[in-house]
């Protein structure tokens, strides 16, 4: 009886766990970044399919391009408004009209914030650490707030944006002062919490090759009380090379799938591509055919080589056009390239 039980209860626990993996497979998430579509909008630009029929660059991106969500910053008090919490909620309830999922990303700054360079917002500069915690906290309420009274539920949340070398800089550099940046985060995680219990919370460095990283960071946040539910990567081959002639992009995408099978191990968690981005070159077609190339293995192998770890690849802008930023993935005229293919996946 006993073994037959012990079988029983193998067999429940693969099947169960088969019935998982097929589960986040279906659930597998590509997405966008559109934070610059707004004002790309309202200066006029338009958006066409390959056939050249204007369209809704949401609608384009879902219905062409198989994606499922959007990822949206937000910033403290920018300056003329430009990523501000009514700018998310306006594009949230275009997002949630198509039946798309939503991430907000929070900088926790008044402007960009990246690896280098995480600036205090201007309300905030001169505030005590724990003054300082409750300014996340009460920001982060605040535009979470904004999106459930107008029936908005983010599925993720980022608590800072490539927080690689710390948030709130100096007083949350993971440097000098590692136990705030834990605070911060943590900070900010129970206020997601707070509003959406459900959401899933991600703590967001860059260079997602870099096991190194992630060891360093992610252990200070976790032996400092912070928290976190899923672990967001930037991966990007094109700025990973630049200056470093000795690394080849089909490396470092093997690097970043061998990191994200690591640390999804070592913490627990699932992980999520945030952003990615291959370079457009309308002179050169060919290199857009690599974007493509490299876009549509990195999707491949994040969806079927990271034991369903790797919950979605999330390109950041590609609606950009060459002349602003050269890794969007639509040409002058505003018609995706070719790299837009990548995402195409047959079923």
């Amino acid at each position: 009886m006993k073994r037959v039980i012990v079988a029983s209860l193998w067999l429940l626990l693969m099947t169960t766990a088969v019935g998982q993996t097929i589960s986040q497979s279906a659930d597998f998430v590509k997405g966008a970044d559109v934070g610059f579509l707004t004002g790309q909008e309202r200066q006029g630009q338009k958006f066409y399919d390959v056939k050249g029929n204007e369209r809704d660059c949401l609608e384009l991106l879902k219905n062409d391009y198989q994606m499922s969500a959007i990822r949206m910053r937000v910033w403290v008090n920018p300056r003329g408004g430009s990523c501000d919490k009514n700018e998310l909620l306006a594009m949230a309830k275009r997002v949630k009209a198509l039946g798309m999922d939503l991430m907000v990303d929070f900088h926790y700054s008044d402007s960009w914030a990246d690896p280098g360079k995480q600036p205090i917002p201007r309300e905030w500069q001169g505030h005590s650490f724990e003054e300082m915690k409750q300014d996340v906290r009460n920001h982060t309420v605040e535009v979470l707030t904004l999106l459930k009274e107008n029936d908005i539920t983010p599925r993720w949340v980022q608590v800072g944006n490539e927080t690689t070398n710390g948030m709130l800089w100096d007083m949350g550099h993971i440097k000098t002062n590692p136990q705030q940046y834990a605070g911060f985060i943590r900070a900010g995680y129970d206020a997601v919490k707070e509003v959406f219990p459900k959401a899933i919370v991600i703590v967001h460095l860059d260079r997602g090759h870099r096991q190194d990283i992630y060891d360093k960071n992610l252990d200070t946040i976790l032996q400092y009380g912070g928290k976190f539910d899923m672990i967001g990567m930037s991966l990007y081959p094109y700025w990973a090379m630049e200056g470093h002639p000795e690394l080849k992009a089909d490396d470092i995408i093997t690097d970043c799938i061998k990191n994200i099978r690591y640390v999804s191990q070592k913490y627990g968690c699932d992980v999520m591509i945030v952003e990615t981005g291959y370079e457009v070159d309308e002179q050169h077609p060919e290199i857009m055919e690599e974007g493509k190339r490299q876009l549509a293995r990195v999707i491949r192998e994040a969806r079927n080589e990271t034991n369903g770890h790797c919950r979605g690849v999330f390109y950041w802008e590609p609606q950009c056009r060459p002349g602003g930023y050269k890794l969007g993935a639509f040409d002058s005229k505003g018609k995706p390239t070719a790299i837009m293919d990548g995402y195409i996946e047959k079923k």
